[in-house]
């Protein structure tokens, strides 16, 4: 908690936080901590990236510091520890995305860039439509595969992975399609992207028939938020079958009044249901549940092999006929539903959402590459598309504690706290309540005193 102003800080109010000076010439944009929390990453509104080790003893120190773009530093993320070497991602305001890979035999100052101040990349990427403007990474332990989403100007998103991580190089496309309007041209704009952090679907999105493999995606464009999932889909190549993916709208969310300045995703979907958490320009944290309802008489009970599919070969299960079910899921403030329905499967064996697809026609390569195209608009819910569940959103919270626009939010490790920072210089912090709301447990704040000499 803050201490008031007229109230002297205590000793151990005192020692409660470090004070490092950052060595940046200018405001510091970005920040990012790695999974452990024993490195810092900051970057800078003149382009450099700062990256601080704490020691031993408790103190941080400047690793390396260099020159990474010709600009501001828009974000900054850390790939897991577990990926060798270390890399951290960067977006600058030119629109270039830029992998960083560590060399921990280099001398300090020249980690991450072997021509120290001027660095030079391992990985770069410059969208042709218009420049990236935010993205977001998603490594699955499991699988070893790295995800990447990048989200540009113009409101287009792209998905990549990668089989091997450490071959930064070796990104395929997954999918490539319109996530938002495209802004008008002089119109202020905002967008940001992030992916699902949770392994995998939570077990009400399971037995709804979200396949275990699935990838979520939230975007905010301007006044809209979007969520996305994937679909199992088969092409056909020269004859034979090829399992692929690709992006639906899941649920819309319309309910702001100003420009979406950051969006979150909460980690540890263990309640059933996903949370999403907005900033917006209006003054309002907004925080989100988004619900997969299902049908209780489709035949299946909560074993893994009806929740997952295992049995049925496929990581998906059988779809169901995903009528939304009031005993699962409060269907009174759900103000926004897709409601193209998964096809109706109570054969039992659980062929899955693999199954599914195979089941449909296969469309050749070309006519799918046409189909996901930007030139069809904006990617929205489908009619029907086998593969695609029904989701469905409800408000929580309207949170105005900052009275001022929010700029920033975000969860911890867990979900089970909320942050938020505002132009009031503030952090809040929330936590959910037993009735499902968000309420304030802490605050920090800056304290101005006033230095007086002694007589």
């Amino acid at each position: 908690m803050a201490t008031p102003a007229n109230e002297p800080m205590s000793a151990e109010e005192g020692k409660a936080f470090d004070i490092v000076a950052h060595g940046h010439k200018d405001v510091v944009q970005a920040i990012a901590f790695n999974a452990y929390g024993d490195r810092c990453a900051t970057g800078s509104v003149d382009g450099k990236i700062r990256v601080f080790n704490r020691h031993r003893d408790g103190t941080w120190r400047v690793c390396d510091y260099w020159g990474a773009h010709g600009g501001e530093i828009l974000e900054l993320q850390w790939f897991p520890p577990t990926v060798y070497p270390n890399l951290l991602a960067s977006l600058g305001i030119e629109g270039r995305f830029k992998l960083w890979a560590e060399d921990p035999s280099a001398p300090p100052g020249q980690r991450f860039s072997s021509r120290g101040a001027n660095g030079k990349a391992a990985y770069e990427s410059r969208s042709p439509r218009a420049p990236y403007r935010s993205f977001s990474l998603k490594h699955d332990e499991a699988t070893r595969c790295t995800y990447f989403a990048l989200l540009a100007s113009d409101g287009h998103l792209s998905v990549h992975e990668s089989e091997e991580p450490e071959a930064i190089a070796d990104y395929a496309k997954i999918d490539s399609f319109q996530a938002c309007a495209k802004p008008t041209r002089g119109e202020e704009t905002c967008f940001k992207v992030r992916f699902d952090p949770n392994p995998e679907p939570c077990y009400a999105a399971l037995r709804a028939g979200v396949p275990a493999d699935a990838l979520g995606l939230v975007v905010a464009g301007m006044t809209t938020v979007k969520v996305f999932r994937t679909r199992d889909t088969v092409t056909s190549s020269f004859g034979a079958a090829t399992r692929a993916r690709e992006f639906y709208l899941a649920v819309e969310i319309t309910a702001h009044k100003g420009l979406v300045r950051d969006v979150a995703w909460a980690p540890g979907n263990f309640r059933g249901y996903d949370m999403i958490a907005t900033a917006c320009q209006d003054g309002f944290v907004r925080v989100f549940r988004i619900d997969t309802p299902f049908s209780r008489d489709d035949g299946k009970t909560w074993s893994v092999a009806d929740v997952t599919g295992a049995s049925g070969g496929g990581r998906g299960i059988g779809g169901g006929n995903n009528k939304p079910d009031n005993s699962n899921s409060d269907e009174g403030g759900f103000f926004h539903t897709n409601t193209a329905a998964a096809p109706s499967n109570k054969s039992g064996g659980g062929g899955g959402a693999r199954a599914r697809a195979l089941s449909h026609p296969h469309s050749s390569g070309i006519r799918a590459e046409i189909d996901k195209s930007g030139t069809h608009g904006e990617r929205t819910s489908a009619t029907g598309q086998p593969g695609q569940i029904t989701h469905a959103a409800k408000e929580l919270s309207r949170l105005d504690l900052h009275r001022t626009p929010v700029w920033r939010v975000g969860f911890d490790d867990d979900g089970q706290i909320l942050g938020s920072v505002g132009d009031d210089g503030r952090l809040i912090c929330y936590r959910q309540t037993p009735d499902q709301a968000w309420a304030k447990s802490s605050e920090l704040g800056i304290m101005k005193t006033r230095m007086g000499v002694a007589p």
